[in-house]
């Protein structure tokens, strides 16, 4: 049974021959590639293709027909916001336009001089927010909690080609001296930023229903977020058309210590957001741990 080992797949030479494409020949041209690309990953990936399946076919019910469709366009809508990445941190933010909705609630959690939590999850690509967030003087006051389990030598030469992003990152250690991190961000009345939809084996979870199907989350975020007492955003940076994004954030009010409280408001809330943008979505693995239809 497949689940998230906490890295992405990925060689230097395919990272070689998009970025040579978008400084060369422009992002639509990126996108042209992308076509035989995603094809590929169409015909081999067959874990990821099985993941698909049950996610389409089984939780937003799709058809059979709509359901392998969607594998092809699930691959295309994320490398084309894997693009967008690269060209937005390599300098080609004037390329795209953006929009913001709920940006006052970012700009109301740092007037309380207390810092936030922002809840996210692996759908859109939070991660451009801090090119986009420049306009408005809080990108440098984003810290965001990973697990850097991430190819290094593939982060190593992205390095080198794109304009360094102002988030910082936390990474989780197993000492826990990232909650002292966290602390102290919040301390400095920064903005911490979680993934609530992906979890390590072997660590903490909660259970919740998402899509109607229960399944298991990581504790730490919504513990952490339940227990301090500073606002809680649920985020959101999703590709729309034409080279646009839009930003949303939404504030939760929340019981003291009520984590599963908190995670049944972010289910609720990522399942508004996945029917409304159900390929951007990218967890490619069994999510639900249920083959069984």
């Amino acid at each position: 049974m497949s689940h998230w080992k906490g890295q992405s797949k990925g060689s230097v030479l395919g990272y070689r021959i998009f970025v040579f494409c978008i400084q060369k020949l422009g992002i639509r041209t990126a996108y042209l590639l992308l076509v035989f690309v995603a094809f590929y990953y169409f015909i081999t990936a067959w874990n990821s293709n099985r993941s698909l399946y049950y996610y389409l076919r089984y939780r937003l019910r799709y058809s059979l027909g709509a359901t392998v469709i969607g594998f092809y366009r699930s691959y295309f809508t994320f490398g084309k916001v894997l693009i967008d990445k690269t060209a937005i941190s390599a300098g080609m933010r004037n390329k795209f336009t953006y929009e913001f909705d709920g940006i006052e609630i970012l700009k109301s959690a740092l007037e309380r001089k207390n810092g936030g939590i922002l809840l996210s999850a692996h759908i859109g690509n939070f991660e451009i927010a801090s090119y986009f967030l420049e306009d408005i003087n809080i990108e440098n006051r984003i810290n965001l909690v990973i697990s850097d389990r991430e190819h290094q030598t593939i982060k190593a030469y992205l390095s080198k080609v794109a304009r360094k992003s102002s988030i910082k990152f936390i990474v989780i250690q197993e000492d826990l001296t990232h909650v002292f991190a966290i602390n102290e961000a919040l301390t400095n009345n920064e903005l911490i930023v979680f993934t609530g939809d992906r979890y390590l084996e072997g660590t903490k979870t909660l259970r919740a229903q998402l899509l109607e199907k229960e399944t298991q989350f990581p504790a730490g975020p919504f513990l952490i977020a339940s227990r301090l007492k500073v606002p809680v955003i649920f985020v959101y940076v999703m590709k729309e058309p034409n080279l646009h994004y839009h930003l949303y954030a939404r504030e939760v009010e929340i019981k003291h210590r009520d984590a599963q409280g908190l995670l049944q408001s972010y289910c609720e809330s990522l399942s508004t957001m996945i029917k409304k943008h159900p390929l951007q979505w990218f967890n490619f693995f069994d999510f639900w741990k249920d083959y069984s239809k």
